[in-house]
């Protein structure tokens, strides 16, 4: 009795995306790429990762800065919440209830794998990323914060020096740091982020009020 022919099992079948959702998952698949082997890795590289050629990849993205800046959009830019510039302007609360409470929903969005290696990758192999991404952190956090501190201590209304912004930028920078060790290193000596974040505010209100109201007369 012959045995009936049976059909060898098929993969199944990949569900065809839209050109829009097709250049959303080589945006995300990038974003992990690029995180794991850092931008001197080549659009050849990537296209195998994602199992296209790499002319179909060029449809999608003319060239490998394109690719990166739409990165940098969906790593950095989505990720930035438009309430955060009002809770950093609401002068019915303290400005360091205000801070505390602003970093601990910042570090929410940032304390994030991904995030943290693509920024150090862009760092060392020259991408822009980083420059483009300080200067956001410089125009809506930093300043802001010097702004609102001149307020709470009865200053003048005066744009922020830069010397002023460095200030801030040690606070800021520390607090990012934390995540590196955290995250990257994984060395971090305490796990208690909201700790940390809270004493880096104290140090920086007791800074920014010698600062900015200069050295004491005796």
């Amino acid at each position: 009795m012959t045995q009936p022919d049976i059909a060898p099992n098929k993969p199944p079948k990949r569900k065809r995306l839209s050109s829009e959702a097709r250049r959303q998952d080589f945006i995300n698949q990038a974003i992990e790429f690029f995180a794991e082997e850092g931008f001197e890795s080549s659009t050849r590289g990537l296209a195998k990762k994602l199992g296209v050629t790499q002319p179909l990849l060029y449809r999608y993205f003319p060239s490998k800065n394109n690719l990166i800046s739409e990165v940098y959009d969906a790593v950095y830019v989505k990720r930035w919440q438009p309430e955060w510039e009002p809770l950093l302007r609401d002068r019915s609360r303290p400005l360091a209830d205000r801070l505390n409470t602003f970093y601990k929903v910042y570090t929410d969005a940032i304390f994030n794998r991904e995030w943290m290696r693509i920024f150090l990758f862009s760092g060392l192999k020259g991408v822009d990323i980083n420059r483009r991404y300080m200067q956001l952190v410089r125009q809506r956090i930093l300043e802001p914060i010097l702004i609102e501190a001149r307020v709470e201590f009865g200053l003048p209304d005066v744009p922020p020096k830069h010397c002023e912004v460095e200030f801030v930028w040690v606070t800021h920078g520390g607090i990012f740091y934390y995540g590196v060790r955290d995250l990257i290193y994984e060395s971090a000596i305490s796990t208690d982020k909201d700790r940390v974040i809270a004493d880096a505010i104290t140090a920086l209100m007791a800074g920014l009020e010698i600062k900015l109201n200069g050295p004491k007369q005796t």
